[in-house]
């Protein structure tokens, strides 16, 4: 009897040991998302970040402080695009799993390939990030090793839920691949479009469709359109064939509805994070958004 209450006590502390949710804190909305695909029910996620926000000059709150104080891994995009709102509230939190370089880190920049590395960081030339481009999750092949590295942190961190963990991302890539035939079907019409952004977040995804990047509207990054800017900007109109002008949802539209009723160009409002549309809901349908409203004429 003594030994059958012992198997029944080791059967109970397993199941909770398995059953025990791993808080997971990450910076913006779209590594929750893919966190929720790959953990199921064995992780609780929380985004800091609401998807609406412009993603460099994030608010610090008190609240954010709290969550990341009970943490088990913090995950975050990185090449900088926290470090402007981050550090201070990982110092706060105090919080030893989830310091820089800790075992319950996990920047994911540093499982791509950025694009547009400068030579040379200045404030004259604006708001650039010395790692380059931080927006790379905007170009979806770049999903695979984000959600890669996802899975492989959180089975070093739980090896008892690694097939668990293994099954869910395999499910997660097979949709992915299967999503990416429609979409690059869907996107052969756009190959050549030359296009101008407001703020340079969707070059990621420029490039993956071949598009054209003709010019933004911001003279330098995070520096607002000025009237003499704007007029550089319609020199290049009547010089080149632009289809679209793409907006951000978080930046002053005014110069893009300018730009649009003035030269007859179609202004597309675009998400750039899961939940800054309604329809973008998840990572999925971030991209069936993006593409839907490039492509639908």
């Amino acid at each position: 009897m003594k030994y059958l209450n012992w198997i029944f006590i080791y059967i109970i502390l397993l199941f909770n040991a398995n059953s025990k949710e791993i808080n997971i804190i990450t910076t913006y909305q779209y590594m929750a998302n893919i966190v929720e695909n790959i953990g199921g029910d064995r992780v609780k996620v929380t985004a800091l970040a609401n998807s609406k926000w412009n993603p460099h000059t994030i608010v610090p709150k008190p609240s954010f402080i709290a969550k990341m104080r009970t943490a088990d891994l913090l995950i975050i995009n990185g090449a900088q695009l926290e470090i402007g709102w981050l550090p201070q509230l990982i110092r706060q939190a105090n919080n030893p799993k989830i310091q820089f370089e800790s075992v319950g880190f996990l920047d994911l920049s540093k499982f791509v390939s950025l694009i547009e590395i400068p030579k040379e960081v200045s404030r004259a030339l604006g708001d650039v990030h010395p790692e380059g481009n931080p927006h790379y999750y905007l170009d979806y092949m770049n999903i695979f090793p984000i959600a890669e590295a996802i899975k492989n942190k959180l089975i070093e961190l739980y090896p008892e839920n690694q097939e668990y963990f293994l099954d869910n991302f395999n499910r997660f890539k097979n949709k992915l691949n299967e999503k990416i035939k429609i979409w690059e079907t869907n996107l052969i019409k756009l190959k050549g479009t030359k296009v101008i952004e407001y703020h340079k977040i969707f070059d990621y995804f420029i490039k993956r469709c071949e598009m054209s990047l003709a010019g933004t509207l911001e003279p330098l990054p995070g520096i607002p359109p000025s009237s003499r800017h704007i007029k550089e900007v319609e020199k290049l109109i009547n010089q080149e064939n632009i289809k679209f002008i793409l907006q951000d949802v978080y930046n002053p539209d005014d110069a893009a509805k300018y730009l649009s009723k003035k030269y007859n160009i179609k202004l597309l409002i675009l998400p750039h994070d899961v939940g800054a549309t309604n329809d973008a809901y998840d990572i999925f349908s971030l991209f069936d958004s993006i593409i839907d409203r490039l492509t639908n004429d």
